[in-house]
């Protein structure tokens, strides 16, 4: 699959706000400031089309790309260390159970884990729950060119473990949204789950 055209179409703050029009959905998760926005505009090879910033818990709602006018990627609110109250929490973690679990044109979650640390607490818990509620995920190791080749062995051969160790088994995509390494492999296993 190649990806010719992406366009931003809305940010929906809960399911009921999301397109109705029936086309399948890939969806990116992840701890906030793992690289989510950085790797859309990697994949859709746009620099400025999803907004990038320092400041973790930025994207507060699902945003929707159109992609090839065929599917949608979209960005889900990271999880971890936006300074939110705890009302506001408790409202983004019941929005994205309910888009995770009921929304019928999801085909595929990817989470995003950065290969420059191990799994938190949260990532572990994130594709436990997901695995155990039979939801199709995949793992992508982001930020990968800032790590030496040694490092980035590790880092895979490490997320591979602790999957292993709950029983999970799934693809795992190495990448850099700087240097576009795994790229071309993720588009490809994009179009495989679509």
């Amino acid at each position: 699959m190649e990806i010719k055209q992406a366009n931003f179409v809305k940010s929906a703050p809960s399911l009921e706000h999301c397109p109705t029009d029936g086309l399948p959905e890939v969806c990116f998760a992840g701890r906030s400031n793992v690289g989510k926005s950085s790797l859309i505009n990697a994949l859709t090879n746009r620099k400025k089309l999803a907004k990038t910033s320092n400041t973790p818990g930025k994207t507060r709602e699902l945003n929707y790309y159109l992609i090839n006018d065929t599917f949608y990627i979209v960005d889900l609110p990271g999880y971890g260390f936006a300074k939110v109250s705890k009302a506001e929490k408790k409202i983004w973690g019941e929005h994205m159970q309910a888009y995770l679990l009921k929304r019928e044109t999801l085909n595929m979650v990817f989470v995003i884990i950065d290969a420059r640390h191990e799994p938190s607490a949260l990532d572990k818990d994130f594709v436990f729950w997901l695995a155990e509620h039979g939801i199709a995920f995949s793992c992508v190791l982001s930020k990968m060119d800032k790590l030496s080749k040694n490092q980035q062995q590790s880092s895979v051969a490490r997320l591979k473990r602790i999957l292993r160790g709950m029983n999970i088994e799934v693809p795992i995509t190495a990448i850099s949204s700087e240097t576009r390494d795994g790229i071309p492999e993720l588009t490809t296993l994009i179009g495989e789950f679509l």
